[in-house]
């Protein structure tokens, strides 16, 4: 994971919709797109991109493919994020 890559796909808003959807657990495609006045195609590139930044899992189950937050990227923007709040208390 690159933070290039995870800034890019954050920079959107429908994929921050997306994610903030996901926080709920996993969900079909089919029903991410069915939220959405877009189609299906437009939906399906929004969640390669996140795919892409890592910031979402997929797992194929039958017919369907659901998706998931991979909490673990999130868990490494938050701790690089947290380094520039230390250093303003420690200017305090």
């Amino acid at each position: 994971m690159g933070f290039a890559e995870t800034f890019k796909a954050l920079s959107d808003t429908n994929r921050r919709e997306i994610l903030i959807m996901l926080k709920g657990g996993k969900m079909s495609a089919g029903e991410i797109a069915s939220s959405f006045d877009m189609t299906n195609a437009t939906v399906s590139y929004h969640l390669s991109q996140l795919k892409k930044a890592d910031l979402i899992t997929e797992t194929k189950v039958k017919n369907y493919i659901y998706y998931e937050l991979n909490i673990s990227v999130f868990e490494e923007i938050m701790l690089w994020v947290s380094q520039f709040k230390e250093d303003n208390e420690n200017e305090k």
